[in-house]
């Protein structure tokens, strides 16, 4: 099955974040051993800035250690590596950089194609975290101010009329706050396609609240760098949550 089939799920879902710069491999290991314990549903890999030759090897250990599809989260044109299940094909939609809209996919568009990958057309939108973060400075963009709904959903909706696959609303890594819950309600109201919803979600609380307001699925990133075990208890959460919506 496709990984953009996953992706229409009747479920929630979570998706985990890993860095290749930040984990060894061991730490890979164990990240993924847990996540497959805990019935995780994605593993996204990615990051804005790679210092390091690891994305290869990263996917390779991640893959012969759980059955989970591997799914890049590319900060730029240069992070594609053929043994991904998949990769979000991102255009920044909330900015008017037109490298970030166009410019990088006409760039590694090729490659992509020889590589084989699946590529998940994702209309990816900045969202304003009470600080700056590394995705906003590397993609020299404006995030859409946290109080403005009216700008996300329109934003959303003309992503989804220009065929994104899905939407990918993120407060970015080491956000202040998370996407807020009314912006994230008032976006799913306003599109048919997946609504993922990133950064700062640092609690199963606060999971609890975002799965609530409408986001299909949640990823989250640096709280899993800090306390891997707490894979389990975010796991756990979601899965809560599926069992009291389905009954």
């Amino acid at each position: 099955m496709k990984s953009i089939d996953l992706f229409h799920r009747p479920k929630k879902q979570l998706a985990v974040l890993i860095d290749p710069d930040k984990l060894s491999p061991d730490q890979l290991i164990e990240t993924a051993r847990l996540s497959q314990q805990a019935g995780i549903d994605f593993l996204f890999v990615g990051g804005s800035l790679m210092t390091s030759d690891m994305l290869f090897h990263c996917i390779r250990i991640l893959k012969e250690n759980s059955t989970i599809p591997v799914i890049l989260f590319p900060g730029n044109s240069y992070q594609i590596t053929r043994n991904a299940d998949a990769m979000l094909f991102l255009s920044l939609i909330s900015g008017r950089n037109p490298d970030m809209l166009i410019g990088m996919h006409v760039l590694s568009a090729p490659y992509i194609k020889l590589a084989g990958l699946e590529t998940i057309s994702t209309g990816y939108m900045l969202i304003d975290s009470g600080k700056p973060t590394s995705v906003t400075y590397m993609s020299n963009s404006f995030p859409i101010p946290s109080d403005k709904n009216d700008i996300a959903a329109c934003t959303a909706m003309a992503g989804e009329m220009l065929g994104m696959q899905t939407i990918f609303m993120d407060a970015g890594s080491g956000a202040l706050r998370t996407v807020p819950e009314e912006m994230i309600a008032f976006v799913k109201g306003s599109i048919g396609v997946p609504l993922i919803i990133g950064g700062g979600i640092k609690s199963p609380e606060k999971a609890m609240s975002i799965l609530a307001a409408g986001a299909d699925i949640i990823v989250v990133g640096n709280r899993f760098e800090e306390d891997p075990q707490l894979i389990l208890e975010f796991a756990a959460v979601v899965a809560s949550f599926n069992s009291v919506v389905n009954h």
